[in-house]
């Protein structure tokens, strides 16, 4: 890879930033001082350095995000805040975006990630990647649901999803379940939801896939993936 495109992905500044870089002999590969802007280096077995500090090349960036209600999960909107705008300017220099959507009042698990093939992975129908939800439901909950979830339900539309697994946590007028579903369907839960009835209150995704929410990771905070983690949602 030239020597300027990596900086630049790295966020160095423009390639043209970085030949200025260059001119002030700021960068060094293997301990020595470069000004040609073209050479083709290899971070994987060089020690490439602007003004001592050694980069640590990625080509990828995976981010968990404890998504905030309010929200939008897009990479940018004309009336409200994205979620790529909660993120630090090296991250967005990554250009990342949301794997698959939350609504807008939905808070929770959400990865955001520049690597288009894992996306296509998680979100393709045919692997089936599972997601779990919390929520809070005015009205009842009952075994008749968990039996209607586990068939599929019909949604206002007319579409059958496919089965899903419905967890009652406490029962009441005001109910607490959770919630597995392979699919990603427009509004999903609530409508599964209202196929029975009842109405989602507040919702929380908890899970996708492998990949698990850090509950210590505040709304809005975010954090890289752990390596474990990664390696959980490409198997």
């Amino acid at each position: 890879m030239r020597l300027d495109k990596l900086l630049a992905n790295m966020g160095y500044g423009t390639r043209k930033e970085v030949k200025q870089l260059l001119k002030q002999k700021g960068v060094t590969v293997d301990g020595a001082v470069v000004r040609d802007s073209s050479l083709h280096v290899d971070p994987d077995l060089q020690d490439i350095s602007v003004f001592g500090e050694k980069v640590e090349y990625m080509e990828f960036i995976y981010l968990m995000m404890n998504k905030p209600p309010g929200v939008v999960s897009a990479t940018e909107d004309n009336v409200d805040r994205t979620v790529i705008d909660l993120l630090d300017p090296l991250a967005q220099h990554f250009k990342p975006f949301p794997v698959g959507r939350l609504d807008k009042d939905t808070e929770g698990l959400l990865l955001i990630t520049n690597d288009g093939q894992l996306a296509h992975n998680l979100l393709s129908p045919k692997k089936h990647v599972p997601k779990t939800y919390y929520a809070k439901i005015e009205g009842e909950v009952t075994q008749l649901d968990i039996e209607a979830f586990s068939r599929g339900v019909e949604l206002d539309d007319g579409y059958m999803t496919k089965p899903g697994e419905l967890v009652i946590l406490s029962s009441g007028s005001h109910s607490e379940i959770e919630l597995t579903i392979q699919e990603g369907k427009f509004h999903q839960v609530k409508r599964m939801f209202e196929s029975v009835g009842k109405k989602v209150t507040y919702l929380k995704r908890l899970s996708m896939g492998g990949l698990k929410l850090d509950e210590q990771l505040n709304l809005g905070d975010y954090r890289e993936l752990t390596e474990e983690e990664l390696n959980s949602l490409i198997k």
